[in-house]
């Protein structure tokens, strides 16, 4: 006896479209589910790439083999009053702690110390309020800020106490409106520096256009020798609080510890914190490991990615639930054709092969649209906010896998319940 031929795949794909085609509303409706399912997917994975990029971004600059180390204004005891406000307040990162971590620290390559104050910077007519940072030359290295006009702080800058400074882009674009900043002298709380050098962050870059300075970047800045500072104001800091004069006393307000080897930075963490608590009585300082920032980044992106793909995935199960109720309600309308193929010698996996070759096109169609408009709502979002996004192969192939996986599993029921049928009374249905 010869066996039936099952049917080609070209005149199956042919069949799907056309019996597809006389539900056209339907089928689109049905889609609309996986649309947004992948649609959903891709675009929360983008939103949740760029966030951790974002982070990741920060922290890198931080330097993966830096420790920090910041001063800390310890708590107040319940027995201050308001009148302590005119006392002076003496707490934080000395001298003396940059020199013992010299010896205590091991693996130590580089130590840099700063002194982070907020002063009104003045040239010309134009003033402004920003963040001026005393430091030793080799501060540069370790944050990787680029040169974009002039020079870096030099170590003869420190040694003879130079009234130099170097300005960030942003600070050079606001305060000289488009002129070239270096060999000009502004003015930091009433003492006169000059501009030796402009610096940014990592990816800036200097445009020249019809002659006039124009730099990329949101660095405002100012950097000027540590020991110029010293020299000029001292180690007090005077601040006017509600008619109250706060007097602080912080020689150091960061240290950053370099270290020779990023598998060395565990053991220098351990080192450093042993030493501190020796030196300091109250918990006046706090250490930051970019390290460690980095390995919790890492574990928080995993985490945030699995919620995400969590709740997108409930659309595409919406969505595969959308597709079974049709399809089993297309299977009772489609009785009597499938009660006459049968009879005419088509086999249940015919049958069953025909029912999810119209689900899987519906979910292949619904799966394309879904990723063109999971592409486009991330540039949207970019476009519209300050959010950043990041459009990753794998979401792509992620969304659409798991799209046409839902479907298919969800499309198996129906079609083997119509495989299932007895000819003779499928052909008795009216």
């Amino acid at each position: 006896m010869k066996k039936n031929r099952s049917m080609p795949l070209e005149r199956m794909v042919r069949l799907a479209v056309k019996n597809l085609s006389q539900y056209k509303l339907r089928a689109v409706l049905t889609m609309l589910g996986i649309i947004f399912g992948v649609c959903s997917v891709v675009a929360m994975l983008s939103v949740g790439e760029g966030a951790n990029q974002e982070i990741q971004e920060k922290i890198q600059r931080m330097g993966s083999q830096n420790i920090l180390i910041e001063s800390v204004q310890p708590p107040q005891n319940e027995n201050e009053t308001d009148s302590t406000m005119n006392r002076i307040a003496s707490y934080g990162l000395t001298y003396e702690d940059a020199v013992a971590c010299q010896s205590y620290v091991p693996n130590l390559k580089s130590i840099t110390q700063l002194k982070v104050l907020r002063f009104n910077v003045q040239f010309g007519a134009r003033s402004l309020q920003t963040d001026v940072i005393a430091t030793t030359p080799g501060y540069f290295d370790v944050q990787k800020h680029r040169r974009l006009r002039g020079r870096f702080l030099s170590s003869l800058d420190a040694k003879e106490g130079r009234a130099v400074c170097v300005i960030g882009s942003r600070l050079a674009r606001t305060l000289f409106a488009g002129s070239d900043p270096v060999d000009q002298t502004i003015l930091i709380e009433n003492d006169a520096y000059l501009v030796v050098g402009i610096v940014g962050d990592v990816a800036q870059t200097e445009i020249t256009v019809e002659n006039e300075l124009w730099l990329e970047g949101e660095n405002q800045n100012i950097y000027i020798p540590l020991q110029t500072y010293r020299q000029k104001n001292g180690d007090l800091f005077i601040e006017q609080i509600e008619g109250n004069q706060r007097i602080e006393q912080i020689e150091l307000h960061q240290l950053i510890l370099g270290i020779d080897k990023q598998e060395h930075v565990p053991a220098a963490v351990d080192a450093l914190r042993k030493m501190l608590r020796q030196r300091h009585k109250k918990e006046d300082y706090s250490i930051v490991v970019p390290l460690e920032l980095i390995r919790q980044a890492r574990e928080t992106r995993r985490l945030f990615n699995i919620v995400l793909g969590s709740i997108a995935a409930i659309s595409l199960i919406v969505g595969g639930i959308g597709i079974m109720n049709i399809m089993l309600a297309t299977v009772s309308e489609r009785t009597r054709e499938i009660g006459i193929r049968r009879a005419l010698g088509a086999h249940r996996r015919d049958i069953v092969l025909q029912f999810l070759m119209e689900t899987l096109l519906m979910s292949i169609s619904g799966g394309v649209i879904g990723l063109v408009f999971g592409a486009i709502i991330p540039m949207i979002i970019s476009s519209l906010t300050n959010v950043k996004t990041v459009l990753t192969f794998p979401a792509f192939v992620v969304a659409f896998s798991v799209s046409v996986t839902v479907s298919v599993v969800f499309g198996i029921y129906p079609a083997r319940r119509a495989a299932m049928m007895d000819p003779i009374e499928a052909l008795r249905h009216e």
